[in-house]
């Protein structure tokens, strides 16, 4: 494991390597969250606060389409907000 790691992250102390590591994993699940909150908001034309305000679950009848959307909605929401957590702890933001 050491030996992939310093192919991946060369030179540097292994805290270091293994924190940039982290750093780009959360970066990535970062943008892969983003992406679907971006793509929601572009299907239903309103951000998720709007969406849940509206109570369009229910205006729609409840279809297994927009309950399901909502759901996965939810959890990108959250993920933006632990991986953001996540990363400001990793580097020590505020």
């Amino acid at each position: 494991v050491l030996n992939v790691i310093d192919e991946l992250e060369p030179g540097d102390t292994l805290e270091a390597k293994v924190t940039r590591l982290a750093e780009s994993e959360l970066r990535r699940r970062l943008a892969r969250y983003q992406l679907t909150d971006r793509q929601f908001q572009a299907k239903y034309g309103m951000t998720l606060g709007e969406f849940e305000d509206r109570e369009l679950v229910a205006e729609r009848h409840y279809s297994f389409e927009v309950e399901n959307d909502r759901q996965d909605w939810d959890l990108a929401a959250d993920g933006i907000r632990s991986t953001e957590r996540q990363l400001a702890e990793l580097l020590d933001l505020p």
